[in-house]
């Protein structure tokens, strides 16, 4: 009785930031929280982060305007209240909105990454709508006669024709930090402020006609490539007619904001190859007793596979995550080099296909010996 009661104690105490995690600390399993203290937020991150790598581009955009295309079965498939994997920028926002897990983890190679979802935090937070959180993300001011219950492409409109305001991103920027640093007190370098700059620098340049290709220091990029705009990817469809993107309702922005405000979205910096991160977020996950429900891959194993030993390294670390038979891959696959066909869900002109793979037949068929290319992951997908 006394070990059971020092266990639940010692949940308490890291749930709410007293004691910090690390491998090995024993909870119980209904444990995972889905709200952490800002301190508990901030080491956690930390503590699960490796040094920051190298991507080709900055990536502030998804480039996937059919990634919503798996949303029906995924939301019939998984159930609620698990803990969701995903990398990249925004589209994280609209699988955490339809999935309902307790907890995310945003997982990304760059640090930039991890200042975007923190810029994309302070932001979120401190917005009621839809359209405080557009005005303070482009620095353009709110349109008058916009009502609260305007469509996605009416909201992308009416900011589409605000002009950008100098002196709104010079404000916005301030108080995104004041945020981060003065409330929540994360711990952000000189370095960090800076790159908080610069990727708040792209929203306000390339405003709603951002893309993939937007480059803010005007260098190499822009705003074409045949990339989907980020006003376009917000009024996508799930290809059954339902908007399902994170701004598609203020219904889905409110349960974003709760996410948000809660320290229930978690970035860490961390190489899907690496020796670190994935396996410290699968101990984490495990020591609360909790499962990863969902890991939304976007096409970096399509990089992982150009290297001798990353995909083996990737696979290896994936299979020490706490899975059952639902967890899923949620993987983007390029329509150039691999046919349609493949694939049940299909979006017409989109550049890539979203499909699912159970992880745990994955990890099986790796373990067995009968995983060797991308193409053998891909097979497995549909």
């Amino acid at each position: 009785m006394c070990s059971r009661r020092r266990i639940v104690l010692a949940a308490v105490l890291i749930c709410l930031g007293v004691l910090p995690f690390t491998p090995g600390t024993r909870v119980a399993a209904e444990d995972i929280p889905s709200r952490l203290s800002d301190k508990a937020f901030w080491q956690l991150s930390t503590d699960l982060s490796e040094p920051g790598g190298y991507f080709r581009s900055d990536n502030f955009l998804s480039n996937e305007n059919a990634f919503q295309m798996v949303i029906p079965e995924l939301k019939a498939m998984l159930p609620a209240g698990g803990v969701y994997l995903g990398v990249g920028p925004e589209q994280n926002f609209t699988y955490i909105v339809a999935l309902r897990p307790k907890l995310a983890f945003i997982v990304d190679i760059r640090r930039g990454n991890l200042l975007e979802q923190l810029l994309y935090k302070a932001f979120v937070e401190m917005s009621s709508t839809r359209a405080e959180f557009l005005s303070r993300m482009f620095a353009r001011k709110r349109p008058a006669d916009l009502a609260a219950n305007a469509t996605v492409d009416a909201l992308f409109a009416a900011f589409e024709a605000a002009p950008a305001s100098d002196d709104l991103f010079k404000e916005n920027l301030q108080a995104a930090k004041d945020r981060l640093v003065k409330d929540h007190k994360f711990a952000l370098s000189a370095d960090d402020l800076k790159g908080l700059e610069y990727v708040y620098s792209a929203f306000y340049r390339g405003g709603p006609d951002m893309n993939y290709s937007f480059a803010p220091n005007g260098g190499a990029g822009g705003f074409g490539g045949g990339f989907p705009s980020y006003a376009e990817l917000m009024a996508e469809t799930d290809g059954q007619g339902e908007r399902r993107s994170y701004l598609a309702t203020e219904e889905n922005f409110r349960v974003l904001r709760d996410y948000e405000r809660n320290n229930a979205i978690v970035p860490v910096v961390g190489d899907f190859g690496g020796d670190k991160a994935l396996r410290a977020v699968g101990d984490y996950v495990r020591e609360h007793g909790a499962t990863v429900t969902a890991f939304y891959t976007s096409n970096v194993e399509q990089y992982l596979f150009q290297e001798a030993y990353a995909w083996r390294k990737f696979l290896q670390n994936v299979a020490t995550f706490p899975l059952d038979a639902k967890s899923t891959f949620i993987r983007s696959i390029s329509n150039r080099g691999f046919p349609f066909t493949q694939f049940r869900r299909i979006s017409p002109g989109a550049r890539a296909s979203t499909a699912l793979a159970p992880i745990g037949e994955v990890i099986k068929a790796f373990n067995g010996g009968q995983i060797h290319r991308y193409e053998d992951v891909v097979a497995m997908s549909k």
